[in-house]
């Protein structure tokens, strides 16, 4: 079980739940941004038994800190990294992939080996929450046809210093480097569905049940206070929407997909974060892979802004365009805005 945020350590009996975890039979994993992860508190937590912690690293300190908004919290999960690791914690890290991180993963990759990292969780920026607000963030559909390739070769020399790096749910699908990127031994593994609701579930503070931490609440089954959990998971549509679906529920490209049985739309977060449902993801190896073969490529433009709800997102269309229509500037920019 993963602990997230917000940050866990602001519960005054975080460490309660940890133990009873643990006492349940189930591993225990922190996931955290760590800039408060104090001596005290990663002292209080390793008493209680967690066996790893997952610290968000989302670029050079430039970067991490303009994302984070606060100066001094790359220096901060450094720190905190290195507190959990003195305490006899496993420690990975995760980074969000945007278009200011991109170029800095290389650089990011050999500051975590520094740190004693053993496993690296790679993702693809959502437009959800501050990303809806700054669209010039996200990573373009055609960009993954430059960035897989420098995620293979990270992964190759990742895994022979004794990292695993880890692509997660919304980087892929069925390019190239697939079979490579999902497996970390060779074995010819591939993208099989998102898992949320099927293998997967997230447990909101409030007892509120879905079937993936990320989604927003119309994927809410229900609340353990009402009912139990073997009920919600067995009885709600909500919960169970990837048990259910069928090719039939796609639409757009990867409706027409010669993957889309086994695919499935790639990532709802992913999907329902651009256009408010899932069941196409333009943001595919794959699909960008024939997009280009045809001289073609896709672009998000958001035409509708997020209303500044929790989990809450924008709405954005898919622009089609000759590959060799010139970037507009907004998308194209990347350099660093001030902090504040």
């Amino acid at each position: 079980m993963g602990l997230i945020g917000g940050e866990t350590y602001l519960r005054p009996d975080w460490t309660e739940i940890i133990a009873a975890i643990r006492s349940a039979g189930m591993d225990c994993a922190i996931q955290t941004g760590g800039r408060n992860l104090t001596e005290e508190r990663v002292r209080a937590a390793a008493s209680a038994g967690p066996q790893s912690a997952g610290l968000s690293i989302d670029g050079l300190r430039d970067v991490h800190d303009f994302l984070r908004g606060r100066e001094g919290s790359f220096d901060a999960t450094f720190l905190a990294l290195a507190r959990l690791r003195d305490h006899g914690i496993k420690t990975s890290v995760n980074t969000q992939i945007n278009s200011l991180s991109m170029p800095q993963l290389p650089e990011v990759m050999e500051r975590i080996i520094d740190a004693g990292v053993t496993n690296w969780q790679l993702a693809l920026t959502v437009a959800m929450g501050n990303a809806a607000d700054r669209p010039e963030l996200l990573i373009q559909p055609y960009e993954l046809l430059t960035l897989m390739p420098v995620l293979a070769t990270l992964h190759a020399s990742a895994r022979d210093r004794g990292v695993v790096l880890q692509p997660s749910n919304n980087i892929g699908y069925f390019g190239p480097f697939e079979s490579q990127m999902r497996s970390g031994t060779g074995d010819d593994l591939h993208w099989s569905g998102c898992s949320a609701g099927d293998n997967v579930m997230g447990i909101e503070a409030d007892g509120t049940i879905k079937g993936c931490p990320g989604l927003p609440s119309p994927y809410a089954g229900g609340n353990v206070r009402d009912q139990s959990l073997r009920q919600i998971w067995l009885e709600s549509r909500a919960l169970a929407f990837t048990r259910t679906r069928t090719t039939d529920d796609l639409w757009g490209f990867c409706r027409t997909c010669y993957y889309a049985s086994v695919c499935m739309g790639g990532c709802t977060w992913t999907a329902h974060s651009l256009f408010g449902k899932p069941g196409n993801n333009p943001l595919c190896h794959h699909r960008a892979i024939e997009m280009d073969r045809a001289g073609l490529r896709e672009r998000l433009v958001k035409v509708e802004d997020a209303p500044g709800l929790p989990f809450d997102h924008g709405r954005f269309e898919i622009v089609v365009e000759p590959a060799s229509h010139p970037v507009p500037r907004p998308l194209a920019r990347r350099s660093l805005p001030v902090i504040g």
